[in-house]
């Protein structure tokens, strides 16, 4: 059967380091408050030359370098978003562009933080209909342009950047020892909306809003939800959480984190984490941290790898991949 194979992962962030002391002019809130309660110590801000689509095609490049090939190569990109450079064209045909890529097809993808989940599993399906042979799909984000700078709940938890992986078709035997993607779970809820939105929008306000959430009832949510979907995935591959080799959950909240692991019986040592240096980058978050975990040598060829990811919407997800 034919399975989408990782060929190469890359990433970008913004130049502008910003560490939790540079908020305590801001609003009211400490390092020991911020990294206390989520984890963070840094995150990347971008600047007005920073973009999600240049982010985008930075961590594309990267992540082509990595796998030894060119924008020729590719037939498709899928760019998860909520912070797109326009409200149209979609920014991945921007990306396309700015690639020198003149062939085949790109769009966005929006499902907030859970955007690089859903775009895997869609490009998984482009690639097993026979649709495409190669996708770059990308995570990019600037949700600093979103934030309200006065509101001390969102303004320290959020940073910039992109990440990318490359797909291909390749072929497996059907089971679990297979490389490429084996087995994913989606979901979405959208009585959760008001949770966790931004309060503008194209068709509402003619603007583009702030970013607003009720973090206790996000938090409350949110360990039940990727443990229902990492479930259903382990259940779908017939594998149970010891047979994992690493965990790269979406990077939002360390305890958030912490907390789905040990309800899994994650072994803490498995689990991939870089909220501390990125903050919630929202869909760049996971392909970040494949990229930390590949760069520095722990995730390897073989690997048995889960990712997942929660958003507003609800949305929230998992794909099993193995590397």
């Amino acid at each position: 059967m034919i399975r989408s194979v990782v060929r190469g992962t890359g990433a970008a962030l913004p130049r502008r380091i910003m560490k939790n002391a540079d908020f305590e002019g801001m609003v009211e809130t400490s390092d020991e408050w911020i990294a206390q309660r989520t984890g963070i110590r840094q995150r990347h801000i971008a600047a007005d030359d920073e973009t999600t689509a240049s982010l985008g095609e930075a961590a594309a490049r990267a992540a082509l370098d990595n796998a030894g090939l060119t924008p020729a190569d590719i037939d498709l990109i899928v760019l998860a978003t909520s912070t797109p450079n326009n409200t149209f064209p979609a920014t991945a045909v921007d990306i396309q562009n700015r690639l020198g890529m003149h062939h085949g097809f790109a769009f966005d993808m929006q499902a907030v933080c859970s955007g690089f989940v859903y775009a895997v599993t869609t490009a998984d399906l482009y690639i097993r209909g026979g649709l495409a042979k190669r996708v770059l799909v990308i995570g990019s984000e600037t949700f600093s342009r979103i934030l309200d700078w006065s509101d001390r709940s969102t303004c320290v938890l959020f940073g910039d950047g992109a990440g990318a992986m490359v797909l291909e078709a390749g072929e497996g035997a059907g089971g679990i020892e297979d490389h490429g993607v084996l087995a994913a779970s989606l979901r979405s809820d959208g009585a959760h909306k008001d949770k966790l939105f931004v309060d503008g929008g194209a068709s509402t306000t003619g603007t583009v809003g702030h970013l607003r959430m009720e973090g206790r009832e996000v938090f409350k949510h949110a360990v039940g939800m990727i443990t229902d979907v990492i479930e259903a995935t382990f259940s779908a591959a017939g594998i149970t959480a010891e047979d994992l080799d690493w965990f790269v959950p979406h990077q939002a909240n360390k305890r958030i984190i912490d907390a789905s692991a040990r309800k899994l019986g994650i072994a803490e040592q498995k689990v991939v984490v870089t909220v501390d240096l990125h903050g919630n980058t929202s869909a760049a978050s996971v392909p970040l941290a494949l990229s930390v975990a590949v760069a520095d040598g722990r995730i390897k060829k073989g690997d048995l790898v889960l990712i997942e990811a929660m958003g507003g919407g609800f949305t929230w997800g998992a794909v099993l991949l193995r590397w």
